[in-house]
C-alpha cells in the first residue's frame, strides 16, 4: 500500500524540520513549505493525502491557504495553532479545517491526531497498512427527513433533489445524526464518534462543524437542545 503523504506548512525552521523528521519516522512522506504560496502550489503540483498548516505563515495565511485547499478538494486537514483559545482556531475550523493542534505539540499526539483523521477519511496510518474502522455506522439505505435525502451506501446528500456537497468529516456528523433522527447527542458522544476522540476534546470543532453543516442541509433541520447537544430533526 502507497506511503501516506503530508503536505506540512510552518514558516518556523526548527519546528519545520524537527516535525518533518519525526513524521518521516512514523512513516509519512513529508513535503514541508515555509510559507502559504508554496503550500498552496505544493499541494496542487502533489495532492497530498493530508494537509497541516500552520495558522500565522508569510505570504498567504494559513485560514487562508485552508480555504483555497477547500475550494479544490476535500483532503483533510488539520490546523496547528500557538493558543488553545484563540480566535484562529475557529477561523480554521469554519475555512474547512478538520481538526486543530495546539503549539507547542508531543510530536506523538500529532501522529495520533492525523492517524485518527486519516481513519476517518479512510486512509492507512502513516505508511502502514491500512487503519482499523471502529466507529458506529447506519444501517445502509437512502434516508429522508423532509427534503433532505441521505444516501449511506453512496456516500451522497440531496435537497430538494440537488446534490449537495459535504466534506468527509461533514459526512461523518450528518450520518451520526441520521443513524438516530430525534436522539439527542452529546458533544462528547460526537467528538469520539466522528473525530475519534478516546480522550476529551475541545467541542468548539463540534460547534463549527454543526454550523457548516445546518449551512448547507438546512438551519432549522439540526436542533440545539442547551446543555446536552444536537439531534436531527425526525
Amino acid at each position: 500500500m502507497a506511503e501516506t503523504h503530508v503536505l506540512f506548512v510552518e514558516d518556523d525552521d526548527v519546528i519545520r524540520e524537527a516535525t518533518q523528521l519525526a513524521l518521516e519516522r512514523d512513516g509519512f512522506v513529508v513535503t514541508a513549505m515555509p510559507d502559504g504560496l508554496s503550500g498552496l502550489e505544493a499541494f496542487r503540483a502533489d495532492r497530498p493525502d493530508i494537509a497541516l498548516l500552520d495558522v500565522m505563515v508569510p505570504g498567504l495565511d494559513g485560514v487562508s491557504l485552508c480555504r483555497r485547499i477547500r475550494d479544490e478538494s476535500t483532503v483533510p486537514v488539520i490546523m496547528l495553532s500557538a493558543r488553545a483559545d484563540s480566535i484562529d482556531v475557529v477561523l480554521g475550523l469554519e475555512a474547512g479545517a478538520d481538526d486543530y493542534v495546539t503549539k507547542p505539540f508531543d510530536g506523538a499526539v500529532l501522529v495520533a491526531r492525523i492517524r485518527a483523521v486519516l481513519r476517518r477519511f479512510g486512509h492507512a496510518s502513516g505508511g502502514q497498512p491500512g487503519g482499523t474502522e471502529t466507529e458506529s455506522q447506519p444501517v445502509g439505505g437512502v434516508l429522508a427527513f423532509g427534503d433532505l435525502e441521505v444516501d449511506t451506501e453512496g456516500m451522497e446528500v440531496r435537497r430538494g433533489g440537488e446534490q449537495v456537497a459535504l466534506t468527509p468529516t461533514e459526512m461523518r456528523l450528518l450520518l451520526e445524526f441520521s443513524s438516530a433522527p430525534g436522539t439527542v447527542l452529546s458533544r462528547d458522544k460526537l467528538l469520539e464518534r466522528v473525530w475519534d476522540y478516546g480522550w476529551g476534546g475541545d467541542t468548539r470543532v463540534v460547534d463549527v462543524h454543526v454550523q457548516r453543516l445546518r449551512t448547507k442541509i438546512g438551519q432549522d433541520r439540526i436542533e440545539t437542545v442547551r446543555g446536552f447537544g444536537y439531534k436531527l430533526k425526525a
